[in-house]
């Protein structure tokens, strides 16, 4: 690697066209932005998913549904889909660096605004606030990978990322729920904020600037709605697209309403249980890295069939009424969803042409409007019919995302 790449440290630069300078394996540079993005995820999904295992709380302490409650983070997704997409537009003038920078920092800031919201509106209205903001990192996360790694370990390295969002949302769930049994959940969610804000200090300290990032001054929306359209019109990324969207919304489900299963007779669990059910989000972490190294050797569609396969799975074990069984169907359907996520955020870099960032704004879009919408209609489904209705919500959305899978595989052999 050249040595320039190492003297650079402060400032994001723009790449001279047709020049690429990757960071490769074993060096420093690859390192500290390794961890730099494990950081960013982390602190993403610790921030954006801390309330989730407070749902019963906000449902009982504010009088309002268990479909009500769950806005507080539909509300964070469906407005950081929308940033999702400006954001990519933003950075392709302020740099990757700086708009990921500035997102960390003021969500962290944000949640621990949160911790003093008087009623529930308000709480509502920052949680909204939060998710305009976040919306700055995880597409332009995914452009920065795709544009700085070494093509060769872009898999591993996206795996690496995925599985920092996964230990962010497995903290936030775990640390939070822990945080709220003996402190209540204001205190819980100050210091989750305060986490968060230490691992914005550490990103900025770490992320080396990009070096094969390109400039673009000014805001051209033609520009942009032509890198937009170019994407859509690509006869496999639609796919992956969809992909996003049904696979975050069947996750995102199971989460948000296993909880007020769980709390309710006969399992009764208390919020410190409650939360150490999200521990499995370690195999997510590991599931994550581990399909993006199989995904590099022995196919990427493979293994994002085997693992929206594995998902469905999970998800049907927790229809037994066994909690132990119950468990073992969260960890399947963690597993096999950061699997597939893991494999599908890659394959974006991979299929798209040019653009990169407005490519991965369209999926984390897609990604996550999934987790608003369908995160917020499973309520219904469990007010209605509990949670068979659930589950069987949750299978329909990922049948059709295998679907969509092969349907991406058979556009993407065909280009081949």
């Amino acid at each position: 690697m050249p040595p320039s790449v190492h003297a650079v440290k402060t400032s994001e630069t723009a790449a001279i066209p047709g020049q690429k300078h990757y960071l490769r394996r074993g060096t420093g540079a690859y390192r500290r932005a390794s961890l730099a993005l494990f950081l960013s995820g982390f602190s993403t999904f610790s921030l954006l998913y801390c309330v989730q295992p407070l749902l019963p709380i906000f449902s009982q302490e504010f009088s309002v549904s268990p479909a009500e409650s769950s806005l507080s983070l539909s509300l964070s997704t469906g407005f950081l889909a929308v940033a999702i997409v400006c954001a990519a537009a933003v950075s392709e003038g302020l740099g990757r660096r700086s708009v990921m920078s500035i997102s960390l920092t003021g969500a962290a800031l944000l949640t621990i605004a949160t911790a003093f919201a008087p009623n529930w509106h308000l709480l509502l209205v920052i949680r909204a606030l939060q998710g305009l903001v976040l919306g700055g990192v995880p597409a332009v996360a995914m452009a920065y990978l795709a544009e700085e790694i070494d093509p060769r370990g872009l898999g591993a390295t996206m795996g690496l990322y995925v599985g920092g969002t996964a230990f962010g949302g497995m903290s936030g769930r775990v640390l939070t729920g822990i945080f709220a049994e003996y402190l209540t959940w204001r205190p819980a969610l100050f210091i989750i904020g305060a986490i968060g804000l230490a691992a914005a200090i550490g990103f900025i300290a770490l992320l080396p600037p990009s070096r094969n990032f390109v400039r673009r001054p000014g805001f051209d929306p033609r520009f942009h709605a032509k890198a937009w359209l170019a994407h859509l019109t690509n006869p496999a990324l639609p796919f992956i697209f969809a992909i996003a969207f049904l696979a975050m919304g069947s996750f995102v489900t199971v989460y948000n309403y296993a909880g007020f299963r769980l709390v309710a007779p006969p399992y009764g669990l208390n919020q410190t249980e409650l939360g150490l059910i999200f521990t499995v989000y370690l195999f997510g972490i590991s599931a994550s890295s581990i399909g993006g190294l199989l995904g590099d050797r022995i196919g990427h569609f493979s293994v994002l069939l085997f693992g929206l396969a594995l998902t469905a799975a999970g998800s049907a074990l927790t229809l037994f009424a066994s909690l132990p069984v119950i468990i073992l169907g969260i960890i399947v359907l963690t597993t096999g969803f950061f699997m597939s996520h893991s494999i599908a955020s890659g394959l974006v870099g991979k299929l798209a042409h040019g653009t990169k960032g407005h490519a991965s704004s369209l999926y984390m879009l897609a990604y996550y409007v999934g987790s608003s919408l369908m995160g917020s209609a499973g309520g219904w489904f469990f007010a209605v019919e509990g949670w068979a209705a659930v589950v069987i919500f949750t299978l329909a959305m990922l049948a059709l995302a295998f679907a969509s899978a092969c349907f991406a595989q058979q556009f993407a052999r065909r280009k081949a």
